[in-house]
């Protein structure tokens, strides 16, 4: 049955999807062994072929079946989610079932907030380096767990979490920096970052800073320089000094790199003097 899921058509995919459903509520004895088989087929799909038409029907069946779980989640479940369903964001079609996926993670999360440091952890761990529509989707799913994330946890993965979003704001593709910035746009998000400004400030601060000076495109520039206000507001002290230190390490970069351009110049006269001498050109 599960097998049938690979089906090219969309209608029977959708009447699997019911019959598999009521199979699961009804017969008990045998929910063990669908989600093992399911389990299965997840991970043939990430390490062997990639192909599977029926991904995103199975994951909405999931979906609710993550929903009933009973509490404390057992060990077996908390393994399924950081062994087969974070490794289902590396496969090149993540965009077809994405949505269920996210909905999937986001339903452990609110069972068991426990388990949101493993799922960010595995999140960053995977982080798409040069596709740009994935990294969106990345950040779109990040801001659907920090809207149900609790604020303990919040603590425990803020440092790695903002050093990859300070990355995803420096991005030169607009839509990756523009989706990474409109977190500043959601409140919950916002009391977050003002709660823990301290830490997050300083890992934010020359991301923001550069790019409100040197990025190509003017609106990226305009939700740089709110997010820089909101930050001033939260914590001025920190601010400034941040500014001061910022303009301080530019200084001293240019001056070094005046001084290495004057360098590279005088080895560059000495080398054309000593060509000069050996052609007979000058005199030695």
């Amino acid at each position: 049955l599960l097998e049938l899921f690979d089906s090219e058509d969309p209608r029977e995919r959708d009447y699997l999807k019911t019959v598999l459903h009521r199979i699961y509520g009804k017969f008990l004895g045998l929910r063990a062994f669908i989600r093992k088989q399911i389990n299965n087929i997840f991970l043939r799909f990430v390490y062997e072929t990639e192909h599977f038409n029926g991904v995103a029907e199975l994951l909405e069946i999931l979906g609710s079946i993550i929903n009933g779980f009973a509490l404390p989640l057992k060990a077996e479940h908390k393994q399924f989610l950081v062994k087969v369903l974070i490794p289902l964001h590396t496969v090149r079609s993540l965009s077809l079932f994405h949505a269920q996926l996210a909905y999937c993670i986001v339903q452990f999360l609110e069972k068991d907030p426990s388990l949101t440091e493993p799922v960010i952890r595995g999140l960053m761990k995977f982080w798409p380096k040069t596709c740009s529509q994935k990294e969106v989707m990345f950040l779109g799913e990040l801001e659907e767990i920090l809207d149900v994330i609790e604020p303990s946890q919040f603590v425990k993965i803020q440092e790695p979490l903002f050093k990859q979003i300070a990355k995803c704001v420096s991005s030169p593709h607009f839509q990756v920096a523009e989706r990474a910035l409109y977190y500043w746009n959601n409140e919950y998000i916002m009391s977050l970052i003002e709660e823990n400004s301290n830490v997050i400030l300083p890992i934010m601060f020359s991301s923001l800073y550069r790019i409100s000076k040197e990025h190509w495109n003017p609106a990226i520039v305009a939700l740089v320089y709110n997010v820089l206000k909101a930050f001033m507001e939260m914590n001025s002290t920190m601010f400034d000094e941040l500014t001061a230190t910022y303009k301080s390490d530019r200084q001293r970069e240019k001056k070094k790199e005046k001084e290495r351009e004057e360098l590279w110049k005088k080895l560059e006269d000495l080398e054309l003097k000593r060509g000069l001498r050996r052609d007979g050109i000058i005199p030695t």
